[in-house]
């Protein structure tokens, strides 16, 4: 027997209220990976159209993007807060996507980043991200493929933890 379950949850921009629960999330998703309050205000703050949350029907979050510009291949370490988005910044990056599991396979990552890659990062040549806990079929279905990297980059990404990889897109104008 098959069941037609529908989930009920929406994208909205992140505002200042919701980062506590924000971090409660991603506490959850990245155990292992844990960043500050300050860290994901600070970049709602500095990119909020890069920022959003997945609320269910109740408003709960369970789910978020953080998103923003950097300079190509300059990931920031976790933990780091940026203090500006700089102006000479040419690359888009996707910090982190995150949903709690109940809310997986729904199409509701893709719906968020469809948003994200055909909107948002357009102005950018590329897309770069950090992909974590063996999530590179996920991101190889949006076009990301691992470039190679050198020695710096290198560096930041082992900061991310084992197993991790840099990969890379490019946007289409």
């Amino acid at each position: 027997m098959e069941v037609d379950i529908k989930i009920k949850a929406v994208w909205r921009p992140l505002s200042a209220g919701d980062i506590a629960s924000l971090v409660q999330v991603a506490d959850k998703i990245h155990p292992d990976l844990p960043e500050s309050d300050e860290v994901f205000a600070e970049r709602a703050r500095l990119f909020p159209q890069g920022c959003q949350g997945l609320f269910d029907e109740t408003g709960e979050i369970c789910g978020y993007i953080v998103s923003h510009p950097i300079c190509k291949c300059e990931p920031p370490a976790l933990n780091q807060l940026l203090g500006e988005i700089r102006p000479d910044a040419d690359q888009y990056y996707i910090h982190d996507l995150a949903i709690l599991p109940a809310f997986r396979r729904y199409g509701l990552a893709h719906q968020c980043l469809h948003e994200i890659l055909e909107i948002v990062a357009k102005g950018y040549a590329t897309t770069g991200l950090v992909s974590v806990y063996g999530t590179g079929d996920f991101w190889g279905r949006y076009g990301f493929k691992a470039p190679v990297i050198d020695e710096v980059l290198e560096g930041k990404v082992q900061g991310y933890g084992d197993g991790a990889v840099y990969f890379e897109r490019k946007n289409e104008s």
